[in-house]
């Protein structure tokens, strides 16, 4: 992965994060941090649900334009856009994928 690809995963991941705190509809501090949670976890679950699912809504609309590009429906500035959506969701779930791996992994090493 070059740098380049790094920064667009890490803006596009960014832009989810802001998105997905919208979505959470916890209240937040100044600084920006969750408050006002529920200690049984399904504030966290329901907003992981709604993130996954406009991932997948993202990919379905990509190919959906795609499509509609090979019969000659969609214009390329729209396919461009839908393509591009499609792709940067796609990095970023892979960068949030891998970062759980790693979370995992450093919990596992954790001496009990």
């Amino acid at each position: 992965m070059t740098i380049a690809d790094s920064l667009t995963a890490s803006n596009a991941y960014q832009n989810i994060s802001k998105q997905v705190q919208g979505v959470a509809g916890g209240d937040s501090d100044e600084t920006g941090s969750a408050t006002g949670t529920s200690g049984g976890g399904g504030d966290f679950m329901g907003m992981v649900k709604s993130a996954a699912e406009k991932s997948i809504g993202t990919l379905k609309a990509g190919e959906i334009e795609s499509a509609k590009a090979i019969t000659g429906e969609t214009t390329l500035p729209e396919l461009i856009q839908a393509v591009s959506a499609a792709e940067m969701t796609l990095q970023t779930t892979v960068a949030v994928r891998d970062r759980m791996i790693s979370a995992y992994q450093e919990i596992m090493r954790m001496p009990i």
